[in-house]
């Protein structure tokens, strides 16, 4: 049994930084869908020449320039990292700073401007992160070469970017077409709503969830996390029992893993700890294991429920790095 005083010495106690930055983006989505439509009507009219959708933007009211590339980043889900390296990249790729396109079956140049700029292409610099969406900024030279990769440089002619940039940034070949814009946009907005739904509705508990999978993915990448559910576990001969990550082994050998972070006290480590001796009973009883990560300054109030979580666990640790580590290895010696 883990001591608990040991457990919270290791514990964050806080949300760390990575999920409050995720929650933030998650909370853009609610935006972007109150202002798809003037989006939208940019797209639809942006069509004598691939570069006019400049001076439309600027004559929009209400669509500043970084809400509009917020639209094209999440619509081509391209941003993040992926942006941060490619303008790193772009100089090598292209043999300098001209982009060569076709675009209705014509060829352009368009040169990037910021390459040499000091700034890099992130989030925060770029302002359409969950902070900085809600100021209106200017169409700067960084968001507009960022705002043509995304529209055009998957046409670019010399075939020297990335296939991701092939698949993903030829949203304008889409101008001019409003019922293609019109299904295209309206499609992919559901989609992001769809994902990101669940996320709304508790969103640091469902982003601590995916943490935990990503970083388990990123130390045991031969494993699987991606499932809720064990074959065969149930506790009523129907419907299969859910947990918040399965971890799956290349044996096939199976954990359970529920969390529960927690900065100020509420009744879902009661829950889970009520519920914890039954779940390690059944999942014994079938030679599977079941962990649990518990963090949060509210959770170290209920010693109550700590002790019945330490007492009926395989693994018990928090939700710092290292502590996961100790999960990670936890798993890799039950597949043994």
């Amino acid at each position: 049994m883990r001591d608990l005083k040991e457990l919270e010495n290791n514990a964050l106690r806080h949300w760390p930084s990575e999920i409050i930055e995720e929650e933030k983006d998650i909370s853009i989505i609610p935006k972007l869908i109150n202002s798809q439509d003037k989006f939208v009507s940019i797209l639809n009219v942006a069509d004598s020449t691939p570069f006019v959708w400049k001076d439309i933007l600027k004559a929009t009211a209400q669509m500043p320039s970084n809400l509009f590339l917020k639209h094209l980043m999440v619509l081509s889900d391209y941003g993040g990292e992926k942006i941060k390296k490619i303008k790193q990249e772009i100089r090598t790729l292209l043999g300098g700073d001209i982009m060569i396109f076709t675009w209705n079956s014509d060829e352009y140049n368009y040169e990037f401007t910021s390459l040499d700029s000091g700034s890099t292409w992130t989030n925060t610099s770029l302002k359409v992160d969950g902070k900085g969406i809600n100021k209106s900024i200017e169409l700067n030279e960084s968001i507009e070469d960022l705002i043509m990769l995304i529209l055009f440089g998957g046409f670019e002619v010399n075939g020297v970017f990335p296939e991701e940039i092939n698949q993903k940034c030829s949203i304008g070949g889409l101008l001019g077409k409003s019922e293609q814009i019109e299904t295209f946009v309206r499609q992919r907005y559901i989609w992001v709503s769809r994902i990101t739904g669940g996320a709304t509705v508790n969103s640091m508990g469902h982003l601590a969830q995916k943490y935990v999978a990503r970083y388990l993915s990123s130390i045991l990448p031969s494993w699987d996390f991606s499932k809720k559910t064990i074959p065969f576990i149930s506790q009523n001969n129907r419907t299969p029992l859910s947990f918040d990550i399965v971890a799956k082994s290349p044996n096939d050998k199976y954990c359970a893993i529920e969390i529960s972070f927690q900065e100020t006290t509420n009744s879902v480590i009661e829950r889970k700890a009520g519920q914890a001796r039954g779940r390690k009973i059944l999942l014994n009883g079938s030679d599977h294991k079941i962990a649990y990560i518990i963090d949060g300054a509210g959770n170290f109030e209920r010693q109550s429920a700590l002790k019945a979580i330490a007492q009926f666990s395989d693994c018990l640790v928090t939700f710092s790095d290292h502590e996961l580590d100790k999960l990670g290895e936890f798993l890799i010696k039950i597949d043994s």
